[in-house]
């Protein structure tokens, strides 16, 4: 096509030479002004275009809902952020909250570590006469900007309704910024549209008359759009021969040079495109296949397990101790931890499975064959034998383990989503029963995880209605036998099912979030019932779930001021493991609920790996002893000492002592000896509801022991 131009262009030349002698001066003029209007609405149309893409992505239903209502970082992602990927509508999305930060920052597709390379001040400055615009018109502004990659056409907007209704108040708008830079193939598009031979980008202080000027925001130029003049009048005004030929051995030798570098920059393109599609589908940190490489990697083993009738095998794995080193050693050294093992699972693996980082902790392979259940079982065991040996990791050894979920795609039947979420069920159950284990998908999963969410929905609708109700168990003062306290413990009748065990629906609770609304019933509803005992205290569980919640110290105070109750009334319970798995923090919340005046007792002690180191840390109350050291204090003479030890070193602490699973009398008087002062148990009764309360504290003591007080 080059070559055929460059013909038809020299025969035109011949043909004209005559009349480019008459109309040259006047053809030349005729040109340059023709190519200025040209460049000046190329320039408009460059604009106008981002203008109504930014009308499509501002005035948009599902994303005010995500962003003002939700604030769904994923799909903001998603929908925003990947879509500069490729994109001939923008290469550049910023979305920003009020204060000016980003939710979502792009370009081309790569999240922007610098947002100030591209919210420059001429960006800053669009922003002023969009937030002076009057409310009934229409919230976007558009003009052109210098960022890190150029000059861009930029669109800042309002994200709003599709109707034009804005979420909120002025000051609490969110915007959408849209940009498309004047890159080499945007120009050449350009050049080629407006029929401009050789438009390029100049800097605002060049001299070339044949230019137009590109102003930013303040008006200022800040680049210009320059082409190179045909000069059809000069050519015509050569009337010889000799410069005709002259001419078109120019426009050969110009043609030549533009099919040499376009083969250049399409070569280079092919390459970027690679690179980019590449780096799309690899995790930075392994080197292994993300998330996406997996699933392009199972698509083709699907294909090729649907072609050839063999099977496809999924391990997904996830590390069991990764949070605890990084917790302990930091994140340098927990990549450092994700590297080893990306390598060590390379080499267990080999090269012809897909082995993939799925993000964190979690890993996955795939592999199609025959045999591949008996494979994966034995590839299962051998990565819980590498896992499980300790790994050096600079100068620290970790040892870590893992849990993984087995599934199966029988003649590639099921598809690579579905079998990700059986192997990623599978491994969850791994979790449940212990972890370090493989754990092979079962359908049962299903139905169980189903009657999981029913219970789930059921749960949070009867928080609603306020039908989980409080049961209190008495505790009773170890010398007089009299009823001093009551701990509350919450109680769920299910509609249709009957009665469920807390064993049930508290982890249920803890797991989908619920546990701060049933923890936050539990003790309102403790503390008013508390109003009619003035002689009696109030001891409460507070589970991990809620004493991470930064809000807890607040709704506590809230719930003594609403009651009237005195703050020293109450006791929180809270088990070892909070304490363990961050301590920094779980002493500063500490401190802010002793501010309240409420008390703290460790529960369970006994049953975990609570250290002496622990119990002089955060300075507890109160020790409440578990269930198991009480059990065999009767039968056993090692547990009777251990018992005393206990109490003892509780008694050098100054702590006082409860005991809870109290069954026999034998048991209360040997905890009675032993120097508890409080005792809890079925042999003083059951949690029961509060009138039955009353009836326990008119009885005096509760039983009579065989020894003196």
């Amino acid at each position: 096509m080059l070559l055929i131009f460059a013909a038809v262009m020299i025969s035109v030349s011949a043909m004209v030479f005559t009349a480019l002698d008459r109309v040259g001066h006047y053809a030349n003029q005729l040109d340059e002004e023709r190519s200025r209007e040209a460049v000046t609405g190329a320039l408009q149309t460059f604009r106008h275009q981002i203008r109504a893409t930014l009308h499509d992505y501002a005035a948009w239903d599902d994303a005010a809902g995500h962003i003002y209502q939700q604030r769904d970082i994923d799909w903001i992602e998603r929908n925003f952020g990947e879509m500069s990927l490729n994109s001939d509508l923008f290469d550049v999305v910023i979305v920003l909250d009020p204060a000016g930060n980003s939710l979502s920052a792009h370009s081309d597709g790569v999240p922007i570590k610098e947002l100030d390379q591209y919210v420059t001040p001429g960006v800053l400055a669009l922003f002023e006469p969009l937030k002076q615009l009057p409310e009934d018109a229409l919230p976007e502004v558009t003009g052109f900007v210098e960022t890190v990659k150029g000059i861009a056409a930029v669109g800042i907007g309002v994200i709003r309704k599709t109707s034009g209704e804005r979420m909120g108040k002025p000051s609490g708008n969110h915007y959408v910024v849209l940009m498309r830079h004047l890159a080499g193939e945007t120009i050449e598009r350009l050049s080629r549209a407006y029929v401009l031979p050789g438009l390029h980008l100049v800097p605002p202080s060049s001299d070339l008359s044949h230019r137009v000027a590109i102003l930013g925001p303040n008006d200022q130029p800040i680049g210009g759009l320059a082409w190179v003049p045909r000069s059809p009048g000069d050519a015509s005004l050569a009337q010889v021969r000799p410069l005709v030929w002259c001419a078109v051995a120019m426009i050969a030798i110009y043609m030549l040079l533009l099919f040499v570098s376009g083969n250049e920059a399409l070569s280079r393109m092919s390459a970027d495109e690679a690179a980019a599609v590449k780096l799309s589908l690899t995790d930075r940190l392994s080197g292994l296949p993300n998330r996406t490489g997996l699933f392009a990697g199972m698509a083709e083993l699907i294909n090729m397990a649907q072609r050839d009738g063999k099977d496809v095998a999924l391990l997904y794995l996830d590390l069991d101790g990764f949070k605890e080193v990084n917790d302990a050693y930091g994140h340098a050294t927990g990549d450092l931890l994700i590297r080893s093992v990306s390598a060590g699972l390379r080499v267990l693996v080999g090269d012809e499975p897909v082995l993939a980082r799925l993000g964190g902790d979690e890993f996955a392979v795939a592999f199609i064959g025959y045999d591949v259940q008996k494979n994966a079982v034995e590839l299962a065991e051998r990565v819980l034998d590498f896992l499980g040996e300790p790994i050096t990791i600079g100068e620290r050894i970790a040892v870590i383990g893992c849990s993984i979920g087995l599934a199966f795609s029988r003649r590639g039947l099921v598809q690579g989503e579905e079998l990700i979420r059986r192997a990623d069920m599978a491994m969850y159950r791994s979790k449940e029963e212990g972890r370090g284990r493989w754990t092979l998908y079962d359908p049962v999963m299903d139905d169980e995880r189903e009657e999981r969410n029913l219970l789930e929905l059921d749960l949070r609708a009867a928080l609603e209605r306020q039908e989980v109700t409080v049961a209190y168990q008495p505790v009773v003062d170890a010398c007089s036998l009299r009823v001093t306290a009551v701990e509350a413990l919450a109680r769920w009748t299910r509609a249709g099912h009957g009665p469920v065990s807390p064993e049930v629906f508290i982890p249920v609770a803890e797991s989908t979030g619920l546990i701060d609304m049933l923890g936050l019933h539990v003790l309102r509803t403790a503390c008013r019932t508390l109003v009619a005992w003035p002689d009696l205290a109030l001891s409460v569980n507070v589970s991990p779930g809620q004493f991470r919640d930064p809000a807890f110290v607040g709704h506590v105070a809230d719930v003594l001021t609403q009651t009237g109750i005195h703050a020293s009334r109450l006791t929180l319970e809270l088990t070892e493991t909070y304490f363990i798995q961050n301590p920094s923090r779980a002493r500063k919340t500490l401190d802010l609920l002793r501010q309240t005046g409420v008390k703290i007792a460790l529960d369970d002690f006994g049953s975990g790996f609570s250290s002496v180191g622990y119990l002089r840390q955060f300075r507890f109350d109160r020790m409440k002893l578990d269930k198991s050291l009480v059990d065999s204090i009767c039968d056993d003479s090692r547990a009777i000492e251990m018992l005393r030890a206990t109490v003892a070193l509780a008694q050098s602490l100054e702590m006082p002592v409860t005991a809870e699973g109290v069954e026999t009398e034998g048991q209360a008087v040997a905890l009675q000896k032993a120097g508890c002062d409080l005792l809890q148990g079925f042999l003083f009764g059951k949690a029961v509801p509060a009138e039955e309360i009353d009836q326990l504290r008119e009885r005096g003591p509760l039983i009579r022991l065989p020894i003196s007080a």
